[in-house]
């Protein structure tokens, strides 16, 4: 059980790791770099899955996604309210849903690193917020 306060400093957290992951996908340049790295970790370690090259549809894809989750991200850094991580909490299970989705379907098992965070960020905004107890501030 999170109190308010971490749990604010919790939506804020996930918000930084998002802004930290996602920041990439927002221009194609950037996705063109990220996309090269990826591809070289992939191959260094040999990990199983396809990390296929991006047509235009798919950088496009891929920055609209970047685009969107770091506006969505911003707004959790600047105001990180319990309301906010709830609703980041069921994207991240649709996000999850995808992401094994691909994995099944031949997607380079580097995904599975990303799921485990999506999940991991997904479950402890789920968890139950305590109340904030002000009898003792109360006058008699």
């Amino acid at each position: 059980m999170w109190t308010s306060t971490q749990f604010r400093r919790l939506v804020k957290g996930s918000a930084w790791y998002d802004l930290i992951v996602t920041a990439a996908f927002v221009t194609p340049w950037s996705f063109v770099a990220l996309h090269g790295v990826l591809l070289s970790v992939s191959q260094a370690f040999n990990l199983s899955g396809e990390l296929p090259p991006f047509e235009p549809m798919h950088m496009l894809m891929a920055n609209l996604l970047g685009s969107i989750v770091c506006v969505w991200t911003v707004l959790r850094i600047r105001d990180p309210q319990q309301v906010y991580g709830r609703y980041d909490a069921v994207g991240r299970f649709l996000f999850s849903a995808w992401q094994l989705y691909a994995l099944l379907h031949g997607a380079s098992s580097l995904l599975a690193i990303f799921l485990f965070f999506e999940l991991a960020w997904g479950v402890a905004q789920v968890l139950p917020v305590r109340a904030s107890s002000r009898a003792g501030s109360l006058p008699q």
